[in-house]
């Protein structure tokens, strides 16, 4: 099918094949019993379908988009057999996710035109903020790209220390200053270095707090606001990073910064020990921003960017 072409090396299929393993292995261990005794794709299969589907963080609203277009292939086509129907959840679901998303990026890249290009990464403590950020500085680093981080999360001086191992690790120049610093002078100072330094990107980690989205937002605001005295229409990006293993609170934290910020891309992280890994179809359909990385594994190269088709034909392949 074309949807599903091999654009990734084959080290990285594997990679993601193994990260989704406990997805997989529970969502089809569901499907057999929603199918039991069942020769073909009726009423009682939908329904069942529906609940697997639901059950697997698919999220109500994605699951009823896929149950439609399911019922409308079952009309088209009169008749189709239960052992069919992984392959058309992995045609459908791909299908659905392809009208939610145009173009597909198959490696880690910047627009050529923003110099220095700065990402400002948010989501709540815990969610594997410093960790995509230390994997995001790898890849660029790789392509040969001068790397900037700052630690604007001067909110717990343990976010200040990681960020810093991270640097050490990768071996990039790191901006800090002590726990409870203003944030917006950390990214002020943050841009300053890289436009002296004549860095190509810049990643600045912020504060994860949502207990007081008034607060948030514009702490937010100010950090943006201080950015643009230095780079004018920064940030480019603004990354949003989701706890994959969460679920529906995934779901529940995209929708509280997405009000409190601009929020341009996704990334969802520790799909690997987690049988909720159908928390990214759902969040994929559901909020209009890409789906940009997805953690995987624990190694530094276990961040991978984000191609819907890989994943749909990974998660329902059998093989």
């Amino acid at each position: 099918m074309s949807l599903f072409k091999k654009i990734f090396s084959s080290k990285k299929k594997e990679t993601l094949d193994k990260g989704l393993e406990k997805s997989k292995t529970t969502f089809f261990s569901k499907l057999g019993k929603a199918v039991a005794g069942k020769s073909k794709v009726d009423d009682d299969v939908l329904d069942n379908l529906e609940e697997v589907l639901v059950s697997s963080d698919v999220g109500v609203d994605t699951t009823l988009k896929i149950i439609d277009r399911i019922e409308a292939r079952v009309s088209k086509d009169k008749y189709l057999g239960t052992d069919e129907l992984n392959v058309i959840l992995r045609e459908e679901i791909a299908g659905l996710l392809s009208e939610t998303h145009l173009g597909e990026e198959i490696e880690y890249s910047i627009p050529k035109d923003k110099k220095p290009y700065v990402i400002m990464v948010v989501g709540v403590n815990g969610a594997g903020k410093t960790t995509t950020i230390g994997k995001l500085a790898h890849q660029f680093k790789k392509q040969g790209l001068k790397v900037v981080l700052g630690a604007a999360d001067t909110f717990r001086a343990a976010a200040i220390d990681q960020l810093q191992v991270w640097a050490d690790r990768v071996d990039v120049p790191i901006v800090r200053q002590d726990m409870g610093s203003d944030p917006a002078s950390v990214a002020f100072d943050t841009l300053s270095s890289a436009v002296t330094q004549d860095a190509d990107v810049v990643i600045i980690d912020t504060a994860g707090r949502l207990h007081n989205k008034v607060n948030l937002m514009n702490e937010l605001t100010k950090v943006k606001r201080v950015m643009q005295k230095v780079v004018a229409d920064t940030p480019n990006e603004v990354l949003l990073v989701l706890d994959g293993s969460t679920g529906q609170n995934a779901f529940e934290q995209a929708k509280q910064f997405t009000k409190a910020t601009e929020v341009t891309s996704l990334a969802i992280t520790k799909l690997d020990g987690t049988a909720k890994g159908g928390v990214v179809i759902g969040i994929s359909d559901q909020f209009k921003i890409p789906v940009k990385y997805i953690g995987v594994g624990e190694g530094i190269e276990d961040l991978q960017v984000f191609n819907k088709y890989e994943f749909v034909d990974s998660f329902f392949n059998l093989k």
